[in-house]
């Protein structure tokens, strides 16, 4: 598991931003939920959450545990999204073998708001990857929302996705526009079957005069080859910033030396990577 000690600290926050009346109305269905292994009421009272718990101010967050805050935050969690969480981490970790599938089952039933939050922090689940399937799935919408929800800041597709579903992941960010540098270890699940998916697209939409970001570079490093050196070579001629400096990025992080040589070419755009001047996130600057 990422983090730890998860059910204390979802309910740490419960404590100290939710009345006591709404948070024991939390706790006491909890309890009904477990003991009955009631599905309905799984379904119902996850749906129920804001009409009993408000997220009109901003949430306390209280937390020793620096990475679970810096995760909630980026993420921009609120009070309703953890309740619910919090629901579903705590009739897991009671009765996971009966419920791992009804929660699994949320995806169908859930409006998109509750299928934001479901896929925003389902690395927080006891055994999150036992809902990859449903985590997979999210990649196929045209939903920006939901898409971002399992793509962007989230741990989890680079915790359990395969190259395949991985690959997928980055391609269709980079079709939707989407900030691929909000994407959780890129450099990490780079592979060379997606450098040729990159290579192959960025041709496609060069044929087509249409741009690329830049930041679709940031996995082609640690793969360079003859084809690729002919692509950072277009990006170093190109009339734009951004390509130069992300031809300069993959050149300075890559093992092959022709792609170091021709680095050398280019002594500001190196010497701005060296010292740490130049990176993946201000490129665009």
């Amino acid at each position: 598991m990422l983090f730890k000690n998860i059910g204390f600290q979802l309910l740490k926050i419960l404590e100290d931003n939710v009345d006591n009346e709404n948070r024991q109305w939390l706790l006491s269905k909890i309890d009904d939920i477990v003991e009955s292994e009631s599905t309905k009421d799984l379904y119902l009272t996850y749906s129920l959450v804001p009409t009993k718990i408000r997220s009109d101010k901003e949430m306390s967050l209280l937390l020793d545990d620096k990475e679970l805050k810096g995760y909630l935050e980026v993420q921009g969690a609120n009070l309703q999204q953890m309740a619910r969480i919090y629901l579903l981490y705590k009739v897991l970790e009671a009765k996971e073998d009966f419920f791992k599938a009804k929660v699994a089952n949320i995806i169908e039933v859930a409006d998109k708001s509750e299928l934001e939050t479901f896929l925003k922090f389902l690395v927080l689940l006891p055994h999150p990857e036992n809902y990859k399937v449903q985590a997979v799935e999210a990649l196929r919408t045209n939903i920006s929302t939901v898409f971002d929800a399992i793509a962007l800041n989230n741990p989890y597709p680079a915790l359990y996705f395969n190259e395949q579903q991985w690959n997928q992941m980055y391609l269709k960010a980079a079709f939707m526009q989407q900030n691929l540098n909000k994407i959780v270890q890129v450099e990490k699940r780079a592979n060379k079957e997606l450098t040729r998916i990159i290579s192959d697209y960025a041709h496609e939409r060069w044929a087509a005069s249409r741009e690329i970001d830049p930041c679709f570079w940031r996995p082609v490093g640690n793969f360079m080859d003859e084809k690729l050196l002919k692509d950072m070579k277009r990006l170093f001629a190109s009339d734009t910033m951004a390509e130069k400096k992300a031809a300069a990025l993959c050149c300075f992080h890559s093992n092959l030396n022709e792609a170091k040589a021709l680095l050398v070419e280019f002594p500001e755009l190196a010497k701005g990577v060296e010292n740490g001047s130049i990176t993946w996130l201000n490129i665009k600057e």
